[in-house]
């Protein structure tokens, strides 16, 4: 008699295939052998009981459905479904292994809000708890010597004929991980190509970029198409044929991104074959589709910072600063954001995830109102109720489905956000981050960021949010190009298609700057009313043309050096801005705050509101008449001394007296200049009065990063690392400001 092998589990055989059966508003219940009333969180539940038999292996013997936790009383606590690791330990009345539950929302799994299933699971003893939504499944290890919720997530369940070993093996292997180690491995994994290959920095990230954009490939197939076989192995890619089984993945790689137009069709990895296995072999052992955005992209933007700081003069915004800055616009779902110097893509993404978030629950919200309402009509028998149910819960699916064009998800990734930026390497990057948060990187565009690119021109945007590079200047010899104005024939199709006139009108003037210095296109540039123009600071610019981009109304927020703000030479450009918009808070930061990025200039935010169409008008006509009343008023004193001045001149007619004409004129000139400068200090103090608004004023002294890159207290916004003795954040005096100025105000005084 053959040994029964006792590291494996038995199971009953499991059937050929099922099929989530329905008929007359019901749905079988293929473990309880009954029907039941279809309600959408009994549609979620069957149709997932599939899963667990064909992928998993799972047999109906081995599990029990809507499970009573003992001793609690009908209805305290049901577990969806448990499972047992074999049909003899659920026969005997031992601990199950595994406990699921269902929910018909589409919020992201929080564990919290999953206390039923996870006290089940702590009470039976289970090792495994999955919570699964209309969204996503996520797999979870109890911590039986800890107090509940205090799960962790993993990569998977174990299947039905996993051994003890795989088991303790899928324990072991955390889904997600912390930053720190994150950014550690693409440090190891930088410096091995670097040694091995002798590749600069810089190139040493592209290959790291190719073969993180492989790893990407792969497990969005084994999450798509269900696989149990990892080919990103380096076991896997050792047993193949050819020179660089690797390369072939690439290969496939670029042939799914090839409209995301992110590689050259000729480009390649340019690695031994010995050092791309060895890359693999760090890698594969991390899921990074599934891992949290906030520790990948974090990670991979203090990797990225040390990697480019002084090779490209490149830094990136540090991810409080972005989480400050997008919420202090407040986006909400149907804006359009833009980012005209992306760098890695962190404004961009974090808008992404804030408002998709906001249609999930939002979505979610209308389902659960109808639910309650229907629940507590009378009248209305089950199978009804279950019915209008169904219909908003289909319904609500179809708005969410982001490969359904038009769907709520779809227009948010696809019609919402857009960015620029003139470093091919940046460009690529940001499109990679995005790709890795869920989609949008479809807007982003390798351009310069002052010129107008598909979806990207001027009066469009609801949101600019920025941080624009400092320091650098454009050169009267910085032209227009002509690849730089002449898009794709089939971009401009489409964009032709989906904005019309705007876009016709947006390409002509980008058209007719061909071969011109990029800064004559602005207004901005000193010495532009003289018919010179010389080197300007990229971030004089970047300020006119995000308040162009910006549609009447719109809202914008941009990183800037704080000698923007106290520079009298540039008090010009707060003019500017102050013609155009009202300035709605400016937040020092401390001088450190982007250090760990490889900048050492204090930066300021500063956050401004274009006038509406009304406000422009109204502006304009307070200014005019302040203007033509400050003018009014010193007309006689500029007549008498000009008539003074020119009869003097007349009178030094003669070939002696020529310096002292000169002089005169010259007298003359500085006299009409400096009441200029009067008449436009005094008119602008004029419209200050007669157009009072308040501004939010802020110094910030601890903001989430250290001079080194490491976390700390963060006073900027709600946060689990609020100072000590802080009672509100200013994101929270903020709010508190824009709802009563005046009494806001008051209060600080008091």
């Amino acid at each position: 008699m053959k040994k029964k092998n006792k590291n494996k589990a038995t199971a009953a055989p499991t059937p050929d295939k099922i099929e989530v059966r329905r008929e007359g508003g019901k749905i079988w219940s293929h473990v309880r052998m009954k029907w039941l009333v279809e309600t959408p969180e009994e549609r979620v539940r069957q149709e997932f009981l599939p899963v667990l038999i064909h992928e998993y292996g799972f047999a109906f013997e081995q599990m029990d459905e809507e499970l009573e936790v003992t001793g609690r009383g009908a209805g305290q606590a049901r577990a969806d479904f448990v499972i047992w690791r074999s049909v003899q330990d659920k026969a005997q009345g031992r601990n199950p292994i595994i406990v699921v539950e269902c929910k018909s929302d589409n919020d992201t799994i929080r564990p919290e809000d999953y206390g039923q299933g996870d006290n089940y699971a702590r009470l039976s003893g289970a090792r495994f708890f999955v919570t699964h939504n209309s969204r996503e499944t996520k797999f979870w290890r109890v911590l039986h010597d800890r107090m509940p919720k205090s799960l962790e997530e993993i990569e998977n369940i174990p299947h039905a004929d996993a051994s003890d070993r795989e088991i303790e093996d899928l324990l072991e292997r955390l889904k997600t991980f912390k930053e720190d180690e994150f950014a550690d491995l693409l440090h190891q994994c930088h410096n091995i190509i670097r040694n091995r290959d002798h590749l600069d920095p810089a190139d040493a990230f592209d290959e790291i970029a190719k073969i993180l954009f492989v790893k990407f490939y792969v497990e969005r197939e084994l999450r798509d198409k269900k696989a149990r076989k990892n080919i990103f192995t380096a076991d896997f890619l050792e047993q193949q044929i050819g020179d660089n089984p690797l390369q072939d993945l690439f290969e496939k790689t670029k042939k799914h991104y090839r409209s995301d137009r992110i590689f050259e069709n000729v480009e390649n990895l340019e690695l031994k074959a010995a050092t791309g296995l060895e890359i693999v072999r760090k890698l594969e052992r991390y899921n990074l589709s599934a891992t949290s955005e906030d520790i990948k992209g974090i990670a991979f933007e203090r990797f990225l910072g040390k990697t480019f700081r002084g090779d490209i003069g490149q830094f990136f915004t540090p991810r409080p600063i972005v989480e400050f800055m997008v919420r202090m616009v407040d986006p909400k779902e149907g804006s359009v954001i833009c980012d005209p110097a992306s760098g890695s893509g962190g404004f961009l993404i974090r808008f992404f995830e804030i408002v998709r978030q906001q249609i999930l629950a939002s979505a979610d919200r209308d389902y659960r109102l109808l639910k309650k309402r229907i629940e507590a009509e009378k009248g209305m028998s089950p199978q009804k109720k279950a019915a209008v149910l169904r219909a908003k819960y289909e319904e609500v699916q179809k708005s969410l489905d982001p490969q359904r064009e038009q769907s709520r998800l779809w227009y948010l990734a696809n019609r919402c956000i857009y960015g620029t930026d003139a470093n091919e390497r940046m460009a690529r990057t940001s499109k990679m981050n995005m790709i890795m948060h869920g989609d949008g990187h479809g807007g982003v565009h390798h351009h310069d960021g002052f010129l107008n690119v598909n979806g990207i021109f001027e009066d469009r945007f609801d949101i600019i949010l920025t941080n624009p590079p400092f320091g650098a200047s454009v050169e009267p010899s910085d032209v227009v190009l002509e690849e730089q104005v002449t898009p794709p024939a089939d971009l401009e199709r489409r964009y032709i298609d989906e904005f019309g006139d705007a876009y016709r009108q947006a390409q002509a003037r980008a058209r007719a700057a061909k071969g011109k210095p990029i800064a004559s296109l602005f207004e901005l540039p000193a010495g532009r009313t003289s018919g010179k123009i010389g080197k300007v600071k990229t971030e004089i610019l970047f300020i006119e043309r995000c308040l162009a981009l910006l549609k009447p109304g719109g809202r914008m927020g941009i990183v800037l050096p704080e000698g923007v703000f106290n520079n009298p030479s540039l008090a010009y450009v707060r003019d500017f801005c102050e013609d155009r918009a009202r300035i709605l808070a400016v937040v020092s930061l401390p001088q450190d705050t982007f250090f760990s990025s490889g900048a050492t200039v204090k930066a300021s935010l500063l956050f401004m509101e274009k006038f509406s169409e009304k406000e422009k008008a109204d502006f304009g006509r307070k200014r005019f008449a302040a203007e033509a009343e400050t003018r009014a008023k010193y007309a006689p004193q500029v007549h008498a001394e000009t008539v003074r001045l020119e009869a003097q001149i007349d009178s030094a007619k003669n070939a002696k007296e020529a310096k002292v004409r000169k002089d005169l004129e010259a007298q003359l000139r500085q006299y009409l200049r400096n009441m200029d400068v009067r008449i436009h200090a005094e008119t602008r103090a004029l419209v200050k009065a007669r157009w009072p608004y308040s501004i939010f004023l802020y110094e910030a002294e601890r903001v989430g990063i250290t001079s080194t890159g490491e976390p700390d207290a963060n006073e900027l916004y709600p946060n689990p690392n609020i100072p000590p003795g802080l009672t509100k954040t200013a994101l929270e005096l903020y709010h508190e400001f824009r709802k009563d100025p005046k009494n806001f105000l008051k209060g600080l005084e008091a």
